[in-house]
């Protein structure tokens, strides 16, 4: 019984802090400072800065009278603690770099909600909404990765900027699904 209940505790402490883990919430009037990267540099990496950030959501729905509700919430956010860089080998245009990767990540979010709410969904929500996350998810690392082939992490200069607007143009199309 005992094993039991410490195993009950280890369980509900690992859950507990998973949840917790801390994240900053995209915000176009907060951008990224070095400050907000606390993870620690791998030994093995090839750059000098990672960003970790991500999409999430959760939703509810019911159907009462055969009227169906769905409420949902989709977010974007940052990991500070999965999110490094390397003492000494970054600058400022290094982090605008890491912040398009931030925006590439809200842009993704605004496309998912999109997606949300021009669907209409069956009986089967949660399978449904969770093909349109994962489509999503699948694309937005797809631009993650296009993006640093495309401006070679940041040294391809001309590239970066074409990168930079590019994003800014894109986030102001869905600016709706903020």
């Amino acid at each position: 019984m005992k094993l039991f209940a410490a195993l009950l505790i280890f369980t509900l402490s690992f859950f507990v802090s998973g949840e917790n883990k801390e994240k900053i919430a995209w915000n176009e009037t907060r951008q990224l400072t070095w400050d907000d990267f606390r993870g620690s540099p791998p030994s093995s990496a090839n750059f000098v800065a990672s960003t970790n950030s991500g999409i999430s959501f959760s939703f509810s729905y019911s159907e009462k009278n055969g009227n169906r509700t769905m409420e949902h919430d989709v977010t974007c956010n940052f990991y500070p603690d999965q999110s490094w860089f390397k003492p000494g080998k970054v600058s400022e245009y290094i982090l605008k770099h890491e912040q398009t990767h931030f925006d590439i990540s809200e842009l993704h979010a605004r496309i998912l909600r999109k997606r949300i709410a021009e669907t209409t969904f069956s009986k089967n929500v949660k399978k449904e909404i969770g093909a349109l996350y994962h489509t999503t998810e699948q694309e937005r690392q797809d631009v993650q990765n296009q993006y640093d082939l495309e401006t070679d992490h940041s040294k391809n200069i001309e590239e970066e900027y074409r990168w930079r607007q590019k994003i800014a143009k894109q986030l102001k199309a869905y600016e709706r699904w903020k």
